[in-house]
Protein backbone atom coordinates (compact mmCIF):
# COMPACT_ATOMS: atom_id res chain seq x y z
CA UNK A 1 0.00 0.00 0.00
CA UNK A 2 1.29 3.43 -0.89
CA UNK A 3 0.35 6.31 1.38
CA UNK A 4 0.05 9.57 -0.52
CA UNK A 5 1.01 12.66 1.47
CA UNK A 6 0.46 16.15 0.02
CA UNK A 7 3.64 17.98 -0.87
CA UNK A 8 3.65 20.60 1.89
CA UNK A 9 6.40 23.10 2.71
CA UNK A 10 9.06 22.27 5.27
CA UNK A 11 7.90 22.78 8.84
CA UNK A 12 9.10 26.36 9.51
CA UNK A 13 10.50 25.82 13.00
CA UNK A 14 12.79 23.05 11.75
CA UNK A 15 14.69 25.72 9.80
CA UNK A 16 15.72 27.64 12.94
CA UNK A 17 16.88 24.63 14.96
CA UNK A 18 20.41 26.05 15.22
CA UNK A 19 19.09 29.38 16.48
CA UNK A 20 16.92 27.55 18.97
CA UNK A 21 19.91 25.60 20.30
CA UNK A 22 22.02 28.74 20.47
CA UNK A 23 19.35 30.65 22.40
CA UNK A 24 18.91 27.75 24.83
CA UNK A 25 22.63 27.76 25.57
CA UNK A 26 22.44 31.21 27.18
CA UNK A 27 23.64 30.96 30.80
CA UNK A 28 20.54 32.75 32.08
CA UNK A 29 18.12 30.63 30.05
CA UNK A 30 16.19 31.13 26.83
CA UNK A 31 13.61 33.86 26.34
CA UNK A 32 11.34 32.20 23.80
CA UNK A 33 9.47 34.94 21.96
CA UNK A 34 8.99 32.86 18.82
CA UNK A 35 5.61 31.28 19.45
CA UNK A 36 2.14 32.52 20.32
CA UNK A 37 1.14 30.04 23.00
CA UNK A 38 -0.54 31.76 25.97
CA UNK A 39 1.74 31.78 29.06
CA UNK A 40 -0.80 32.86 31.67
CA UNK A 41 -3.25 30.70 33.64
CA UNK A 42 -6.63 29.67 32.33
CA UNK A 43 -9.25 31.77 34.18
CA UNK A 44 -10.66 30.28 37.39
CA UNK A 45 -14.20 30.43 36.01
CA UNK A 46 -13.13 28.23 33.11
CA UNK A 47 -11.55 25.59 35.29
CA UNK A 48 -14.50 25.58 37.67
CA UNK A 49 -16.97 25.19 34.81
CA UNK A 50 -14.92 22.42 33.25
CA UNK A 51 -14.95 20.49 36.53
CA UNK A 52 -18.70 20.83 36.95
CA UNK A 53 -19.28 19.68 33.35
CA UNK A 54 -16.86 16.75 33.57
CA UNK A 55 -19.59 14.09 33.71
CA UNK A 56 -20.00 14.09 29.94
CA UNK A 57 -20.81 10.47 29.20
CA UNK A 58 -22.65 11.11 25.95
CA UNK A 59 -21.39 12.30 22.58
CA UNK A 60 -21.13 16.07 22.13
CA UNK A 61 -23.32 18.04 19.75
CA UNK A 62 -21.48 18.97 16.56
CA UNK A 63 -23.63 22.08 16.19
CA UNK A 64 -23.01 22.99 19.82
CA UNK A 65 -25.32 23.11 22.81
CA UNK A 66 -28.20 25.60 22.75
CA UNK A 67 -26.50 27.45 25.62
CA UNK A 68 -23.29 27.80 23.65
CA UNK A 69 -25.04 29.01 20.50
CA UNK A 70 -26.94 31.57 22.56
CA UNK A 71 -23.73 32.74 24.21
CA UNK A 72 -21.95 33.07 20.85
CA UNK A 73 -24.80 35.15 19.43
CA UNK A 74 -24.85 37.46 22.45
CA UNK A 75 -21.08 37.90 22.30
CA UNK A 76 -21.08 38.74 18.60
CA UNK A 77 -23.79 41.31 19.11
CA UNK A 78 -22.26 42.91 22.19
CA UNK A 79 -18.60 42.82 21.21
CA UNK A 80 -18.53 42.91 17.42
CA UNK A 81 -21.66 44.82 16.41
CA UNK A 82 -22.83 41.88 14.34
CA UNK A 83 -25.94 42.21 12.22
CA UNK A 84 -28.91 40.22 13.60
CA UNK A 85 -27.99 36.54 13.51
CA UNK A 86 -29.82 33.30 14.28
CA UNK A 87 -28.57 30.00 15.65
CA UNK A 88 -28.10 28.70 12.11
CA UNK A 89 -25.42 31.37 11.62
CA UNK A 90 -23.01 29.93 14.20
CA UNK A 91 -21.21 26.69 15.07
CA UNK A 92 -18.34 25.63 17.36
CA UNK A 93 -15.02 24.43 15.94
CA UNK A 94 -12.11 22.51 17.42
CA UNK A 95 -9.88 25.57 17.60
CA UNK A 96 -9.30 27.95 14.71
CA UNK A 97 -6.37 26.11 13.17
CA UNK A 98 -8.41 22.99 12.48
CA UNK A 99 -11.08 25.00 10.69
CA UNK A 100 -8.64 27.10 8.69
CA UNK A 101 -6.71 24.07 7.50
CA UNK A 102 -9.79 22.06 6.52
CA UNK A 103 -12.02 24.78 5.06
CA UNK A 104 -10.75 24.35 1.46
CA UNK A 105 -11.37 20.61 1.68
CA UNK A 106 -14.84 21.00 3.18
CA UNK A 107 -15.71 23.72 0.65
CA UNK A 108 -14.90 21.41 -2.28
CA UNK A 109 -11.99 23.54 -3.50
CA UNK A 110 -9.43 21.75 -5.66
CA UNK A 111 -6.97 21.91 -8.51
CA UNK A 112 -7.52 24.85 -10.82
CA UNK A 113 -9.05 26.95 -8.05
CA UNK A 114 -7.41 30.03 -6.54
CA UNK A 115 -7.23 30.97 -2.87
CA UNK A 116 -6.19 34.50 -1.90
CA UNK A 117 -4.29 34.95 1.38
CA UNK A 118 -2.67 38.01 2.98
CA UNK A 119 0.73 39.14 1.72
CA UNK A 120 2.29 38.13 5.03
CA UNK A 121 0.15 35.49 6.66
CA UNK A 122 -0.41 32.69 9.09
CA UNK A 123 0.99 29.67 7.19
CA UNK A 124 -2.08 27.49 7.61
CA UNK A 125 -4.12 29.49 5.07
CA UNK A 126 -1.73 28.32 2.36
CA UNK A 127 -1.39 24.83 3.84
CA UNK A 128 -5.15 24.31 3.56
CA UNK A 129 -5.02 25.31 -0.11
CA UNK A 130 -1.95 23.14 -0.73
CA UNK A 131 -3.77 20.13 0.73
CA UNK A 132 -6.33 20.28 -2.10
CA UNK A 133 -3.97 21.35 -4.88
CA UNK A 134 -5.37 24.89 -5.21
CA UNK A 135 -3.23 27.86 -6.23
CA UNK A 136 -2.32 30.42 -3.59
CA UNK A 137 -2.07 34.11 -4.43
CA UNK A 138 -0.87 36.66 -1.87
CA UNK A 139 -2.29 40.16 -1.66
CA UNK A 140 -2.19 43.21 0.60
CA UNK A 141 -5.22 44.90 -0.98
CA UNK A 142 -7.99 43.86 -3.39
CA UNK A 143 -6.27 45.84 -6.14
CA UNK A 144 -3.36 43.38 -5.98
CA UNK A 145 -5.65 40.57 -7.15
CA UNK A 146 -8.15 42.45 -9.28
CA UNK A 147 -7.43 40.16 -12.24
CA UNK A 148 -7.76 36.94 -10.24
CA UNK A 149 -10.92 34.85 -9.88
CA UNK A 150 -10.62 33.28 -6.44
CA UNK A 151 -13.11 30.92 -4.83
CA UNK A 152 -11.87 31.66 -1.30
CA UNK A 153 -10.36 34.82 0.16
CA UNK A 154 -8.73 34.92 3.59
CA UNK A 155 -8.29 38.16 5.54
CA UNK A 156 -6.85 38.52 9.05
CA UNK A 157 -7.09 41.53 11.34
CA UNK A 158 -5.26 42.09 13.61
CA UNK A 159 -2.72 40.29 11.52
CA UNK A 160 -0.56 37.40 12.54
CA UNK A 161 2.32 38.16 12.11
CA UNK A 162 2.40 41.90 11.42
CA UNK A 163 -0.25 43.17 13.81
CA UNK A 164 -1.79 45.33 11.08
CA UNK A 165 -5.39 46.31 11.80
CA UNK A 166 -7.60 46.75 8.76
CA UNK A 167 -9.68 49.92 8.80
CA UNK A 168 -13.42 49.82 8.28
CA UNK A 169 -12.84 50.91 4.70
CA UNK A 170 -10.28 48.17 4.11
CA UNK A 171 -12.55 45.44 5.48
CA UNK A 172 -15.44 46.72 3.38
CA UNK A 173 -13.23 46.72 0.29
CA UNK A 174 -12.47 43.03 0.80
CA UNK A 175 -16.16 42.24 1.33
CA UNK A 176 -17.06 44.03 -1.89
CA UNK A 177 -14.21 42.35 -3.77
CA UNK A 178 -15.16 38.83 -2.68
CA UNK A 179 -18.81 39.35 -3.51
CA UNK A 180 -17.93 40.80 -6.90
CA UNK A 181 -15.83 37.69 -7.61
CA UNK A 182 -18.42 35.27 -6.24
CA UNK A 183 -15.91 34.08 -3.64
CA UNK A 184 -16.29 33.04 -0.03
CA UNK A 185 -14.64 35.60 2.26
CA UNK A 186 -13.28 34.06 5.47
CA UNK A 187 -12.09 36.54 8.09
CA UNK A 188 -9.72 35.25 10.78
CA UNK A 189 -10.55 37.40 13.81
CA UNK A 190 -8.80 35.37 16.50
CA UNK A 191 -6.75 38.35 17.74
CA UNK A 192 -9.66 40.76 17.70
CA UNK A 193 -9.65 41.41 21.45
CA UNK A 194 -6.14 42.84 21.24
CA UNK A 195 -6.34 46.14 19.41
CA UNK A 196 -3.81 48.64 20.76
CA UNK A 197 -3.50 51.51 18.29
CA UNK A 198 -6.70 50.84 16.41
CA UNK A 199 -10.08 49.15 16.72
CA UNK A 200 -10.50 45.83 14.91
CA UNK A 201 -13.63 45.59 12.76
CA UNK A 202 -15.47 42.30 12.30
CA UNK A 203 -16.67 41.16 8.91
CA UNK A 204 -20.01 40.60 10.68
CA UNK A 205 -20.36 44.33 11.36
CA UNK A 206 -23.22 45.87 9.38
CA UNK A 207 -21.06 48.85 8.48
CA UNK A 208 -18.91 46.66 6.20
CA UNK A 209 -21.35 44.01 4.99
CA UNK A 210 -24.42 46.09 4.10
CA UNK A 211 -26.54 44.33 6.70
CA UNK A 212 -26.03 40.82 5.29
CA UNK A 213 -23.52 38.04 6.03
CA UNK A 214 -24.10 36.33 2.69
CA UNK A 215 -20.84 34.69 1.48
CA UNK A 216 -19.05 35.77 4.68
CA UNK A 217 -17.54 33.79 7.55
CA UNK A 218 -15.86 35.08 10.69
CA UNK A 219 -13.51 32.71 12.51
CA UNK A 220 -13.05 33.19 16.26
CA UNK A 221 -10.97 31.51 18.96
CA UNK A 222 -10.79 31.55 22.75
CA UNK A 223 -7.12 30.51 22.78
CA UNK A 224 -5.70 34.01 23.22
CA UNK A 225 -8.82 35.80 24.50
CA UNK A 226 -9.27 33.39 27.41
CA UNK A 227 -5.93 31.51 27.66
CA UNK A 228 -7.73 28.44 26.42
CA UNK A 229 -5.36 27.12 23.74
CA UNK A 230 -5.19 23.68 25.33
CA UNK A 231 -8.96 23.30 25.19
CA UNK A 232 -9.18 23.77 21.39
CA UNK A 233 -12.17 26.07 21.54
CA UNK A 234 -13.40 28.29 18.74
CA UNK A 235 -16.41 29.05 16.61
CA UNK A 236 -17.41 30.22 13.16
CA UNK A 237 -20.18 32.66 12.32
CA UNK A 238 -21.67 33.98 9.11
CA UNK A 239 -23.68 32.85 6.10
CA UNK A 240 -26.26 30.38 7.44
CA UNK A 241 -26.27 28.18 4.33
CA UNK A 242 -22.51 27.79 4.49
CA UNK A 243 -22.44 27.27 8.25
CA UNK A 244 -25.13 24.58 8.18
CA UNK A 245 -23.49 22.84 5.23
CA UNK A 246 -20.26 22.75 7.22
CA UNK A 247 -22.10 21.41 10.27
CA UNK A 248 -23.49 18.60 8.12
CA UNK A 249 -20.03 17.68 6.91
CA UNK A 250 -18.58 17.86 10.39
CA UNK A 251 -21.20 15.41 11.62
CA UNK A 252 -19.95 12.88 9.10
CA UNK A 253 -16.31 13.57 9.94
CA UNK A 254 -16.68 13.48 13.72
CA UNK A 255 -15.48 17.05 14.23
CA UNK A 256 -16.95 17.57 17.69
CA UNK A 257 -15.96 19.97 20.44
CA UNK A 258 -16.13 18.06 23.75
CA UNK A 259 -19.20 18.90 25.83
CA UNK A 260 -17.24 20.17 28.88
CA UNK A 261 -15.33 22.53 26.58
CA UNK A 262 -18.59 23.78 25.08
CA UNK A 263 -19.94 24.50 28.54
CA UNK A 264 -16.74 26.37 29.40
CA UNK A 265 -16.92 28.38 26.19
CA UNK A 266 -20.47 29.47 26.97
CA UNK A 267 -19.43 30.83 30.35
CA UNK A 268 -16.29 32.58 29.10
CA UNK A 269 -18.01 34.27 26.19
CA UNK A 270 -20.42 35.79 28.69
CA UNK A 271 -17.58 37.28 30.75
CA UNK A 272 -15.41 40.18 29.58
CA UNK A 273 -13.65 40.90 32.87
CA UNK A 274 -11.05 38.17 32.45
CA UNK A 275 -10.36 39.45 28.92
CA UNK A 276 -9.58 42.93 30.24
CA UNK A 277 -7.20 41.43 32.81
CA UNK A 278 -5.37 39.60 30.04
CA UNK A 279 -5.25 42.72 27.88
CA UNK A 280 -3.50 44.56 30.70
CA UNK A 281 -0.87 41.84 30.92
CA UNK A 282 -0.10 41.94 27.21
CA UNK A 283 -0.23 45.72 27.01
CA UNK A 284 2.43 45.98 29.72
CA UNK A 285 4.65 43.44 27.95
CA UNK A 286 4.13 45.22 24.64
CA UNK A 287 5.23 48.60 26.04
CA UNK A 288 8.27 47.06 27.64
CA UNK A 289 9.48 45.13 24.58
CA UNK A 290 8.73 47.86 22.05
CA UNK A 291 10.65 50.41 24.11
CA UNK A 292 13.65 48.09 24.25
CA UNK A 293 13.55 47.32 20.53
CA UNK A 294 13.37 50.98 19.52
CA UNK A 295 16.25 51.88 21.84
CA UNK A 296 18.29 49.09 20.25
CA UNK A 297 17.76 50.57 16.77
CA UNK A 298 14.86 48.50 15.49
CA UNK A 299 11.93 49.84 13.50
CA UNK A 300 8.54 48.45 14.48
CA UNK A 301 6.14 48.34 11.53
CA UNK A 302 2.36 47.88 11.74
CA UNK A 303 1.83 46.18 15.14
CA UNK A 304 -1.33 48.17 15.89
CA UNK A 305 -2.89 45.04 17.35
CA UNK A 306 -2.36 41.37 18.11
CA UNK A 307 0.26 39.73 20.28
CA UNK A 308 3.40 40.36 18.23
CA UNK A 309 5.81 43.14 17.31
CA UNK A 310 6.81 43.22 13.62
CA UNK A 311 10.39 44.44 13.86
CA UNK A 312 13.20 45.09 11.38
CA UNK A 313 16.77 46.35 11.18
CA UNK A 314 16.68 46.54 7.38
CA UNK A 315 18.49 43.24 6.93
CA UNK A 316 17.56 39.65 6.17
CA UNK A 317 15.35 38.42 9.00
CA UNK A 318 17.44 35.28 9.35
CA UNK A 319 20.43 37.43 10.31
CA UNK A 320 18.25 39.28 12.80
CA UNK A 321 17.04 35.97 14.20
CA UNK A 322 20.65 34.96 14.79
CA UNK A 323 21.34 38.33 16.49
CA UNK A 324 18.56 37.57 18.95
CA UNK A 325 19.67 33.96 19.44
CA UNK A 326 23.15 35.13 20.40
CA UNK A 327 21.48 36.97 23.26
CA UNK A 328 19.44 33.96 24.35
CA UNK A 329 16.23 35.13 22.66
CA UNK A 330 14.33 33.13 20.06
CA UNK A 331 12.10 34.98 17.58
CA UNK A 332 10.40 33.96 14.35
CA UNK A 333 11.97 35.10 11.06
CA UNK A 334 9.53 37.00 8.90
CA UNK A 335 9.91 34.75 5.89
CA UNK A 336 7.93 32.12 7.81
CA UNK A 337 4.92 34.19 6.79
CA UNK A 338 5.75 35.02 3.18
CA UNK A 339 8.54 36.50 1.11
CA UNK A 340 7.29 40.02 1.84
CA UNK A 341 8.27 39.51 5.46
CA UNK A 342 11.89 38.57 4.75
CA UNK A 343 13.42 41.66 6.39
CA UNK A 344 11.31 41.39 9.53
CA UNK A 345 11.12 39.22 12.60
CA UNK A 346 8.04 38.48 14.69
CA UNK A 347 8.60 39.11 18.39
CA UNK A 348 5.88 37.55 20.53
CA UNK A 349 4.45 39.07 23.68
CA UNK A 350 3.45 35.61 24.87
CA UNK A 351 5.99 35.03 27.63
CA UNK A 352 5.75 35.51 31.36
CA UNK A 353 6.78 38.89 32.76
CA UNK A 354 10.14 37.68 34.06
CA UNK A 355 11.16 36.41 30.63
CA UNK A 356 9.92 39.57 28.93
CA UNK A 357 12.03 41.67 31.30
CA UNK A 358 15.05 39.46 30.78
CA UNK A 359 14.66 39.69 27.00
CA UNK A 360 14.36 43.48 27.11
CA UNK A 361 17.49 43.72 29.24
CA UNK A 362 19.45 41.64 26.74
CA UNK A 363 18.12 43.63 23.77
CA UNK A 364 19.32 46.95 25.23
CA UNK A 365 22.63 45.62 26.52
CA UNK A 366 25.21 48.26 25.65
CA UNK A 367 22.59 50.91 24.98
CA UNK A 368 23.15 53.99 27.16
CA UNK A 369 19.51 54.63 28.01
CA UNK A 370 17.59 51.58 29.17
CA UNK A 371 13.81 51.36 28.78
CA UNK A 372 11.55 52.40 31.60
CA UNK A 373 10.05 49.40 33.33
CA UNK A 374 6.25 49.50 33.15
CA UNK A 375 4.30 48.12 36.06
CA UNK A 376 3.28 44.54 35.35
CA UNK A 377 -0.34 43.57 35.72
CA UNK A 378 -1.04 42.34 39.22
CA UNK A 379 -2.70 39.21 37.93
CA UNK A 380 0.33 38.07 35.94
CA UNK A 381 1.01 34.46 36.83
CA UNK A 382 4.08 33.35 38.79
CA UNK A 383 6.55 31.17 36.93
CA UNK A 384 5.63 28.04 38.85
CA UNK A 385 2.01 28.30 37.66
CA UNK A 386 3.04 28.47 34.03
CA UNK A 387 5.44 25.57 33.72
CA UNK A 388 4.53 23.11 36.48
CA UNK A 389 6.70 20.35 35.03
CA UNK A 390 9.83 22.45 34.72
CA UNK A 391 12.45 23.05 37.39
CA UNK A 392 12.01 26.80 37.36
CA UNK A 393 12.88 29.10 40.26
CA UNK A 394 10.77 32.15 41.00
CA UNK A 395 11.80 35.35 39.20
CA UNK A 396 14.02 37.86 40.98
CA UNK A 397 12.39 40.72 42.80
CA UNK A 398 14.19 43.28 40.65
CA UNK A 399 16.04 43.30 37.37
CA UNK A 400 18.65 45.98 36.81
CA UNK A 401 18.46 46.92 33.15
CA UNK A 402 21.67 48.91 33.35
CA UNK A 403 23.98 46.02 34.03
CA UNK A 404 25.31 43.71 31.38
CA UNK A 405 23.06 40.81 32.34
CA UNK A 406 19.73 40.68 34.21
CA UNK A 407 19.99 39.14 37.65
CA UNK A 408 17.87 36.12 36.88
CA UNK A 409 18.47 32.66 38.23
CA UNK A 410 20.25 30.25 35.91
CA UNK A 411 17.87 28.31 33.73
CA UNK A 412 14.86 30.47 34.58
CA UNK A 413 13.25 30.05 31.21
CA UNK A 414 9.75 29.11 32.32
CA UNK A 415 9.59 26.74 29.34
CA UNK A 416 10.01 23.10 28.46
CA UNK A 417 13.47 22.13 27.23
CA UNK A 418 11.95 20.41 24.23
CA UNK A 419 11.88 22.13 20.86
CA UNK A 420 8.44 23.27 19.63
CA UNK A 421 6.38 20.67 17.85
CA UNK A 422 3.44 20.71 15.50
CA UNK A 423 1.26 19.51 18.36
CA UNK A 424 2.16 22.72 20.19
CA UNK A 425 0.96 24.67 17.15
CA UNK A 426 4.23 26.54 16.67
CA UNK A 427 3.78 26.66 12.91
CA UNK A 428 0.93 29.03 13.36
CA UNK A 429 1.06 30.37 16.88
CA UNK A 430 -2.71 30.25 16.83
Amino acid sequence: MQFHVPNLPDFPWDTIAEDDALARSHPEGICDLSVGTPPDPTPDIARATLAVAANAHGYPAVWGTPALRESILAYLTFRWKAVPLQERNVAPIIGAKEFIAWLPTMAGIGEGDTVVVPEVAYPTYAVGADMVGASVVRARTPDDVRDESPVLVWINSPSNPSGHIDTLEEVKAWVDYARDKGALLASDECYGEFGWDGEPISVLDGRVNGGSVESLLGVFSLSKRSNLAGYRAGFVAGDSEIVMALVGLRKHLGMMVPTPVQETMAVLLSDQEHVEIQRERYESRRRYLSDALVKAGFTIDDSQGGLYLWATRGEDGRATTRWFAERGILVAPGDFYGEAGREHVRVALTAIDERIMAAAARIVEGVTEAPEVPEAAESSAPVEDLAPDADVPAPPAEIDLRVEEPETAEGADGLSEEAPSQEEETSASR
